[in-house]
């Protein structure tokens, strides 16, 4: 049977719609849509013991292609260790 997309009734677009572009959108456009956007992943965790409240953290994750977070860094890795080490030297 085959899949279809419902759109809304003003004729723009939603977000969804702008992230799965086609209606076949495989596994593999999902992660490279995602990668290439930016995904933010929050959550809350506690620990209790007799619900008494003893840890709470906050978590919130970044995922996205590293370009895209550091986009003017060299993509050679000899090169990047290389620049580090003549910062560090000019340092001292």
């Amino acid at each position: 049977m085959p899949r279809t997309r419902r759109t809304r009734t003003s004729g723009s677009p939603s977000v969804a719609d702008q992230v799965f572009e086609t209606n076949d959108a495989s596994l593999l456009d999902v992660v490279d849509n995602a990668l290439n956007k930016g995904v933010v992943l929050s959550g809350d965790l506690t620990l209790a013991l007799a619900q008494v409240d003893l840890v709470y953290a906050r978590l919130s994750v970044l995922l996205c292609a590293a370009d895209r977070v550091l986009p003017d860094e060299a993509p050679d890795f000899i090169e990047r260790r290389r620049a580090r080490r003549v910062r560090r030297v000019r340092r001292a």
